[in-house]
């Protein structure tokens, strides 16, 4: 039994309630109901510029919130938008890092935020942003419950089925996640580049707060967080919803995409951008992406100034092309 438990992926889930969730951007902490202590980060418009929106911004895999707004979240800023993000529970400066939280502690966590932050800012509206593994998190976390926000942004979204990898390619990683669990792999594992600013991708490589060799449990772990998430679309997203891509993304290829927004509610909107990568507000078009988050959250129907709505829609609507299943790259 003991040979089994030290084989099995290894999962760090929230504890039980013992605290009051809370707010707290004078301590840097985003205070969870079982007591975790959140690295929270704040990024507020400049002097002189009226806030007009808040965004919780929920940060992709092996990041954390303070890489994830550097860059795009300036210009984010400047047009009037209080950005929020804090360190999910397994990445950056939270509990547990590298070890995987579970699908439900983090949408959990996610859902409380927004919470406090309507009560914290109860006459601006208020946005939910996921980058990748944040895209998922932010779609489990609208599903099921109503979510007091006027809109979900979803860069680059890791959704990405079992189905749609196969079950050879799955069967081969639950082997590997129950097996060797804690083996650890680097980021050039893959040989994918997840964008085109090199600065960007060097700092991610020495900022110490970013994971470098990822478990292959916590791997699977996000593997089936991409899964749910999937499944969980046709039930998501009440709230408009702005769906970003980028036609250059190797991380989550567009194709996996379009299967998955074939799941989404008609009203869900497109921008692909045919310079973009996975990084979007890090890319090398990240300040046509932020002047076009900026353009929606004024009026979600808009076109939009890059026209990459218009792009999007025209992909959509061509005949998708047989895609072809593999094994997803964290």
């Amino acid at each position: 039994a003991a040979l089994l438990a030290a084989c099995a992926p290894r999962v760090e889930p929230a504890g039980p309630v013992i605290a009051t969730p809370a707010l707290l951007p004078e301590q840097d902490t985003l205070l969870a109901a079982d007591g975790a202590r959140l690295k929270l980060r704040h990024r507020a418009p400049p002097e002189g510029v009226a806030p007009r929106a808040v965004i919780l911004a929920l940060h992709g895999f092996n990041d954390h919130s303070g890489n994830f707004l550097i860059d795009g979240f300036d210009r984010l800023a400047e047009g009037g938008v209080v950005t929020y993000a804090y360190d999910q529970r397994g990445f950056g400066a939270s509990p547990g890092r590298t070890l995987w939280p579970g699908a439900e502690s983090m949408a959990a966590d996610a859902a409380e935020a927004l919470r406090l932050l309507r009560a914290r800012h109860p006459d601006l509206p208020l946005y939910l942003m996921g980058e990748s593994m944040g895209a998922a998190v932010a779609v489990l976390a609208a599903t099921g419950q109503p979510l007091p926000v006027d809109g979900i942004l979803l860069m680059a979204p890791a959704f990405w089925s079992r189905a749609e990898v196969g079950p050879v390619a799955t069967g081969a990683f639950w082997l590997l996640a129950h097996t060797l669990p804690a083996l650890a792999f680097p980021p050039s594992a893959g040989n994918i580049t997840a964008s085109d600013n090199l600065d960007a991708l060097r700092r991610f490589g020495r900022d110490p707060l970013t994971i470098k060799d990822t478990r292959i449990d916590a791997a699977w772990g996000l593997f089936g967080l991409m899964d749910r998430a999937t499944q969980s679309l046709a039930g998501c997203c009440a709230a408009p919803t702005l769906v970003l891509q980028g036609a250059q993304d190797r991380v989550v290829p567009p194709e996996v995409t379009r299967a998955a927004l074939s799941r989404m509610r008609p009203e869900a909107r497109l921008a692909r951008y045919p310079d973009g990568f996975h990084l979007l507000l890090r890319d090398g078009v990240k300040e046509q992406v932020a002047d076009d988050i900026l353009a929606w959250i004024g009026n979600p129907r808009a076109p939009l100034p890059s026209g990459a709505d218009r792009v999007g829609e025209a992909w959509l609507n061509r005949p998708a092309p047989a895609l072809i299943a593999a094994a997803p790259a964290p």
